[in-house]
């Protein structure tokens, strides 16, 4: 296709795609107070009338607004963050149909998988941070002295609650992507398993940075299921490098490395005769020395 029909596609794709988003986003208004509900319920909310005055210390928190703006603003974010999941399943389709045309028939195949498994793997991590956020928000008001009271915006709680879904649900996918890489050759379970010293540090560190807790607990439960996540990777992809080798016994050779020839000489057939030329450009130059006669079949005798 010309450029022009690619970018006239490509409007079509995203027209179809907010399109989707801003209904979802119209159906989800209709349940913004559920919404706001679900996503407030991890923290131990204070009884109504429970004023700043108090000294609730660290059993409960008092969730208020700040700002005039305040509860217009948490609104919107809610229900444009639910349409824009209730229609991922229309937004990736309209990406999905946008870059298949250019794939082969096996990239498909991979791309299938991938979408497959990526899914599930997203939904099971949002769940876990789901999980462990009021553990979470226990420990952290857990330290407030007694005199004192903890006061909550609720735009911090969603913007905390959408960073630990976020997080947990892309930490996720690092295995998924550690088998693609391999399935596509460009990292081999052997290499993979070399790494899983590296692996586990560096995931406790990315589960002690990334999550918005910042309390032990939040990082284990990132880390735990990622490492044995990695392992399960690393498990299939030396089970595809050795049925990888017996359907391909070079597959493994890097580019620099020469591959195992036969040599073996093979039978030459017959010969097939060549006629002679008429006349060579030499043999056009009409001499009379008697040189024609020293020539054979058109060729002179070097020839």
């Amino acid at each position: 296709m010309p450029l022009a029909d690619h970018l006239r596609e490509l409007r079509n794709r995203l027209a179809k795609a907010m399109l989707a988003v801003v209904v979802a986003s119209v159906v989800a208004a209709f349940f913004s107070q559920q919404l706001m509900d679900l996503l407030s319920s991890p923290v131990p909310k204070c009884p109504p009338g429970t004023s700043v005055s108090d000294n609730t210390g660290g059993r409960c928190v008092i969730i208020a607004y700040q700002t005039m703006l305040s509860p217009f603003t948490s609104t919107v974010k809610v229900i444009m963050l639910a349409g824009l999941i209730a229609s991922s399943p229309v937004w990736l389709y309209q990406l999905w149909a946008f870059v298949a045309p250019g794939l082969h028939k096996s990239e498909k195949k991979y791309t299938y998988w991938f979408a497959a498994i990526a899914v599930p793997l997203f939904a099971a991590g949002a769940y876990t941070a789901y999980l462990i956020m009021p553990v979470s928000v226990r420990v952290l008001i857990s330290i407030t002295p007694d005199v004192a009271s903890n006061f909550l915006s609720l735009d911090d709680l969603l913007d905390f609650t959408t960073r630990m879904v976020l997080v947990f649900g892309l930490a996720f996918e690092l295995p998924l992507l550690l088998i693609m890489l391999n399935l596509t050759g460009v990292v081999t379970g052997k290499r993979m398993a070399g790494w899983w010293r590296a692996m586990v540090m560096g995931t406790f560190v990315f589960g002690a940075v990334a999550t918005p807790s910042t309390d032990p607990l939040g990082m284990i439960a990132l880390a735990g299921p990622i490492i044995v996540l990695y392992f399960i990777a690393v498990g299939f992809s030396i089970l595809n490098d050795k049925r990888r080798a017996r359907n391909d016994p070079d597959a493994e050779l890097s580019d620099d490395e020469a591959s195992v020839v036969d040599l073996t000489p093979e039978p030459v057939g017959a010969l097939d005769p060549v006629p002679a030329a008429r006349a060579l450009p030499e043999q056009a130059t009409g001499d009379t020395d008697g040189a024609r006669a020293h020539r054979t079949g058109g060729y002179d005798d070097i020839t």
